[in-house]
């Protein structure tokens, strides 16, 4: 049962990033942003992988859909921390203003 629970919590991760991503996209501007927030999250994930690999070590089985959203929940990560840094720099030029 709690790994059902898991699976809900990672799947709806999944479909808040692509929602994030696309709003820090559109916004062009880092404020409001915390990198640390994004950087948190994504050591979050890497942990969570680290976790299962031990378990896999250890005998458990995960099924590969949970491999496959954890891994695709990091990248998502990756990418929103990649657009604050882009956001960052239009910041500093001064690109978001009238957007």
């Amino acid at each position: 049962m709690a790994d059902f629970f898991e699976v809900l919590m990672v799947v709806c991760f999944g479909i808040s990033w692509p929602l994030n991503i696309q709003k820090a996209w559109r916004a062009r501007t880092a404020k409001g942003t915390s990198v640390l927030f994004y950087f948190f999250i994504w050591i979050g994930y890497v942990f969570g992988l680290i976790g299962k690999y031990i378990k896999m070590l250890g005998g458990q089985n995960t099924p590969a859909y949970v491999w496959f959203f954890y891994a695709l929940n990091t990248l998502m990560v990756s990418l929103g921390i990649l657009i604050f840094f882009r956001n960052r720099v239009l910041d500093k030029k001064g690109e978001h203003i009238g957007r």
